[in-house]
């Protein structure tokens, strides 16, 4: 079950289901959260992407570029924390789950 709260909507699977572990609500929490605030930022680096002019957009290439496999090292290191028994807390992701 912990395994899947890094799956991004399939964490609704162990958050309605396994409502009796804390430890695994807290990283279905933890990972909702983190998949649900990967699409405001990627919406954001997309339309800063549009805005700026030409010799810019190549300085935003490679963020653009990072940002998914950075997120996705995010998901597996907390995935790999998670089934070692530990929770792997992200700054404002983990703030914003815990007040879930």
């Amino acid at each position: 079950m912990i395994f899947l709260s890094y799956f991004g909507l399939f964490a609704l699977i162990p958050l309605l289901t396994k409502k009796e572990d804390p430890d695994i609500q807290w990283h279905a929490k933890n990972g909702l959260v983190l998949a649900i605030a990967y699409i405001p930022i990627w919406i954001v680096l997309f339309i800063i992407g549009i805005v700026l002019p030409g010799p810019l957009k190549l300085i935003l290439l490679p963020l653009n570029c990072a940002f998914p496999i950075l997120w996705l090292v995010i998901d597996i290191m907390a995935m790999v924390k998670g089934i070692n028994g530990q929770r792997m807390r992200i700054p404002v992701i983990t703030d914003m789950a815990e007040k879930m």
